[in-house]
């Protein structure tokens, strides 16, 4: 059984009344896929891994898609908590941290390799290897551009070429800054795939 959410999802606010609940028998019966356990740790734990994620760095839109992904991880993965190793929120927050740092390092990653498309060309004092290297790396990220679809590679060219925000982005192409970030995000995943040699 699946948990999806609608493209248009938007996390709950935390509970008013602050109330802690029984995290480690909630994270079990997720194990048995009781959607109602899945419920109440999404309501109490969702609004409190984004606000985490919000303060170390992350802009709000990208803490909500982390925090989203972070309890469906929860759903995923419930029958591989150990209550003996750590709290239950203890492991969620520790889920939330890893993919905090995975999202850090794609993004670093695929820049990286977008650049490597806008170098200079081959310095001339360099060796010969070297020059036909620099060619080669240019020519497959070239080719894996290629790969992406016209509004995949529109995004692509004015987020990385041309440095603008998402936000702008969304307004010279008319739609939504979502779809911009959800283009963006398959983009990149493509890029890292084809690419998946390059370090």
């Amino acid at each position: 059984m699946s948990v999806k959410m609608a493209s248009n999802w938007r996390l709950p606010d935390a509970k008013s009344d602050g109330s802690k609940p029984d995290v480690a028998a909630l994270i079990g019966a997720v194990a048995g896929q009781d959607k109602a356990a899945f419920a109440t740790l999404f309501a109490y734990f969702a609004p409190r891994v984004k606000g985490m994620l919000m303060r170390s760095g992350f802009d709000a839109a990208r803490a909500e898609e982390v925090a989203q992904e972070t309890l469906l991880t929860v759903w995923r993965k419930a029958a591989l908590f150990d209550p003996a190793g750590a709290s239950g929120a203890a492991w969620i927050y520790t889920i939330a941290r890893n993919l905090r740092i995975d999202t850090l390092r794609r993004d670093q990653r695929g820049t990286r390799m977008l650049n490597l498309v806008e170098r200079e060309p081959p310095d001339e004092a360099a060796s010969p290897v070297d020059q036909l290297a620099t060619v080669q790396i240019q020519r497959r990220i070239r080719d894996a551009l290629t790969g992406l679809s016209q509004e995949q590679r529109e995004v692509v060219a004015l987020s990385f070429f041309e440095s603008k925000a998402h936000p702008e982005i969304a307004e010279a192409l008319g739609i939504p800054l979502g779809t911009v970030k959800s283009r963006l995000r398959l983009a990149m995943k493509h890029l890292r795939d084809t690419l998946d040699d390059f370090s």
